[in-house]
């Protein structure tokens, strides 16, 4: 069988008792929007060489720094202002999180040209664009992405500390080819903030929206009535314009987690504009019979046509948690 490549393009116990409240018909999604999530705690991305050395120290790429000596960091401004407060001869303690345990290590920094350097690069927030894929009208909890958001240089999950999702417009798009994904391109328009982000998850991003979308509700699709075939996808291609573009179904998979519905592009004026999937279609809506059923999450490299998504009932119970 024929492996294919994927490219992302976006666990609480439940009491079994609890029962879900997401709304049976939603506001569907398709705007594109701009991101910015505020990491909790200080992520370590990679090293730079201080004079012949990388100053690793015991710290590796994905560790959060959450504190120096015993006082709270989440800006990297923070972080340089606290480092110089608390070493004493080269040396700081830190206090970092790694695969969720706390471990405290003694920092030694380095010494060059009569100062102090960490040889740390680090990141404290990361910004791009995706797809609004669905507003709950009662409760105004949103979901996006149908895939969280990860940190390119460490392949680290954020850990969200506080974030917005805000107005972009597409402004070109870098085509896919097989083998090259493409991508959106977009104006950042960060003083006009849609909502808030509160959960980055492997199911998408969640928060809730300030103010609802002037949007026809849609039935929530039961993922046991999707058929194969004809289905469409609401995504935006340029400016803020939201169309509908169809696809076909070609597999169902509702055992899995995340890679529930498999597809391909049929819509000629999608190929035509950007070959295929890109990324920042991430949450588009998939759409059937008037029903929403999922969301685009990734696209396959080698056939930039095809790729899965979610199902949307995953989603909502994922926001309601």
């Amino acid at each position: 069988m024929k492996k294919w490549k994927l490219l992302l393009v976006g666990l609480l116990l439940l009491n079994p008792l609890s029962v879900m409240a997401y709304s049976t018909h939603i506001i569907p999604g398709g705007e594109n929007i701009g991101i910015e999530v505020y990491s909790e705690g200080i992520l370590v991305i990679g090293f730079y060489k201080v004079g012949d050395n990388y100053n690793k120290n015991e710290l590796k790429i994905g560790d959060r720094i959450i504190k120096v000596a015993d006082e709270e960091v989440n800006t990297v401004d923070e972080l340089v202002t606290l480092i110089d407060k608390y070493q004493e001869g080269g040396i700081v303690p830190l206090t970092i999180l790694r695969d969720d345990k706390t471990i405290t290590i003694e920092f030694e920094l380095i010494s060059d040209a009569d100062m102090y350097k960490t040889g740390l690069y680090v990141k404290d927030s990361i910004s791009g664009i995706g797809t609004l894929t669905y507003i709950d009208p009662n409760t105004k909890i949103y979901g996006a992405l149908g895939h969280e958001i990860i940190e390119s240089n460490s392949n680290s999950k954020i850990e969200v500390r506080t974030g917005t999702i805000f107005k972009s417009a597409v402004s070109s798009i870098d085509r896919s080819v097989d083998g090259t994904p493409g991508t959106k391109n977009a104006r950042f328009y960060s003083n006009t903030v849609y909502g808030t982000i509160t959960k980055n998850t492997e199911h998408g991003i969640y928060g809730e929206y300030d103010d609802l979308l002037d949007k026809e509700l849609v039935e929530v699709g039961d993922p046991s009535d999707l058929k194969l075939g004809k289905a469409y996808i609401s995504t935006v291609i340029k400016d803020e314009d939201v169309d509908d573009y169809e696809i076909t179904i070609t597999k169902i998979d509702e055992k899995n987690d995340v890679k529930n519905i498999y597809f391909e592009i049929t819509d000629n004026r999608l190929l035509d504009a950007t070959g295929g999937i890109v990324q920042g279609m991430s949450g588009s809506p998939i759409l059937q019979d008037g029903k929403i059923y999922g969301a685009v999450t990734h696209v396959v490299i080698e056939n930039v046509k095809k790729g899965y998504g979610i199902f949307i009932t995953t989603m909502l119970e994922e926001g309601e948690k």
